[in-house]
């Protein structure tokens, strides 16, 4: 018999969090109280706030449902710590912890029955730390999944209770490997919350625990003197709805949406040179070339191949960090 009487609250502050908790909601999963995040907050890593472009308001959901709602921020009065009172009066078996930028502390984690469950977007101990997902395809990994765990000091080191994998195909951008997480992830919660009492806690080996750091849409700049499948991982890895890789023509930043390999190799170009071959208008590799799709220049999206011809590229050259992409 499934017993949907878990007495939860649920954190999230992203797209992922708002389908998850709706998924929940509508499997008559609902929780106690929701604890979100601001769009702009303060966090460790950043002296000044950082912006959650994935971010959904779930404060909407919150009352129209009619469940408790507080913000957490990484200020005194509002940090995490700051609502025990209320959690504990709550007298929860369960914080669920899906979508999520801050660590819970233990004084709050022993408040409930269960402690504190998250979901990471990687096979743990694999791909721990931010943005698993982005990094994965990034290292042109092929597989990689979604952990439930039990939440402990350490950074996303606990005992694991289920995971699933999926596959990172080709052709697959961050936006489709996203998509197939959220969905294992709707499986994973929908099996293990209906099951509750059988669960079992796998301890992880935290000696194998890889853990990658958070990336900012800075971090997003391609460096040309890379192979193509390397910057074609990293294309996809971080388009929309991610802020996406970008490069620079004339002091412009230039977010680059899409991109194909093309395997002729460049023995006479210069990396991160725009040439026209074949009919097609390409960016020179270290070995072979990109033909880029679509391109966004702040305003308007383009397609590269006439960009390039009304700017007169061909001849240009685009290498991030100490070159940029000049006409």
């Amino acid at each position: 018999m499934i017993d949907k009487n878990i007495n939860f609250a649920f954190f999230g502050a992203t797209n992922y969090s708002k389908e998850l908790l709706l998924y929940l909601i509508d499997n008559n999963f609902i929780p106690s109280v929701i604890f979100s995040i601001p769009q702009e907050f303060n966090i460790s890593y950043s002296e000044k706030k950082v912006v959650n472009t994935n971010y959904a308001n779930l404060k909407e959901i919150a009352n129209k449902y009619h469940i408790k709602y507080y913000e957490i921020d990484s200020v005194e009065g509002q940090k995490t710590k700051d609502y025990n009172s209320i959690i504990k009066e709550l007298e929860l078996d369960l914080l669920l912890i899906l979508g999520w930028y801050y660590m819970i502390p233990k004084s709050t984690r022993e408040l409930t029955k269960y402690g504190a469950w998250g979901i990471h977007a990687s096979l743990l101990p694999k791909y721990a730390g931010g943005a698993p997902l982005n990094w994965a395809i990034i290292n042109g990994e092929k597989e990689t999944g979604v952990t439930l765990f039990r939440m402990e000091d350490g950074v996303d080191d606990g005992d694991i209770i289920f995971q699933k994998s999926f596959s990172i195909d080709f052709e697959d951008t961050i936006k489709d490997i996203y998509n197939k997480a959220t969905l294992e992830s709707k499986n994973i919660l929908l099996e293990v919350l209906s099951n509750i009492d059988n669960i079992k806690f796998k301890q992880q080996d935290k000696s194998k625990i890889e853990i990658y750091p958070q990336r900012k849409p800075e971090d997003g700049e391609i460096n040309w003197s890379e192979e193509a499948i390397n910057i074609y991982n990293f294309i996809r890895a971080q388009t929309l709805p991610y802020p996406c890789a970008f490069s620079i023509i004339d002091d412009k930043i230039i977010k680059i949406l899409d991109s194909k390999i093309v395997n002729i190799n460049n023995e006479n170009y210069k990396y991160g040179e725009v040439v026209k071959l074949d009919n097609k208008t390409l960016v020179a590799t270290k070995d072979n070339f990109l033909e880029i799709g679509t391109i966004n220049d702040g305003y308007k999206d383009y397609k590269f191949k006439d960009y390039a011809r009304v700017n007169n590229l061909w001849g240009g050259y685009s290498r991030a960090k100490s070159l940029r992409m000049v006409a």
